[in-house]
């Protein structure tokens, strides 16, 4: 199921979402301050490529930095990433078929707005999660 709902998702919006996230890493990448954010940048693109069977979870080490860091994401692009998938969730959600991936989208809502001290696992590793708290 999960291959199934990635790739329609791919299909529907995760290409352009992934797309989003590119050019914000390489436009954050042109400075060396923005390396770090261009790193998050790709990295959320590729979650936002193949979503479903993954999961985001705190990193526990992340400190201050990342606080910082994030709020410096959120000014220069978390803010339009978060409104593409509050646009893009809304347009799935309007066909039957659409609300799982509309709902997936309002989910990643949160993590494009602040992506720094956070890691991607697999949805079946329990140890990850457990590790996260």
């Amino acid at each position: 199921m999960r291959v199934l709902l990635n790739i329609i998702w791919l299909v529907l919006c995760g290409f352009w979402m992934a797309l989003g996230y590119a050019v914000a890493g390489v436009v954050l990448g042109i400075t060396i301050i923005g390396i770090p954010f261009a790193i998050a940048s790709f990295r959320m693109a590729n979650f936002a490529l193949w979503p479903f069977g993954r999961r985001l979870v705190d990193e526990p080490t992340s400190g201050a930095m990342s606080t910082i860091g994030n709020i410096i994401w959120l000014v220069l692009a978390g803010w339009w990433l978060a409104l593409g998938h509050i646009f893009t969730g809304t347009v799935l959600c309007i066909t039957i078929i659409g609300i799982p991936l509309g709902v997936a989208n309002f989910k990643l809502v949160p993590v494009s707005l602040l992506p720094l001290g956070k890691r991607i696992v697999d949805a079946d590793d329990v140890y990850a999660f457990m590790r996260s708290r």
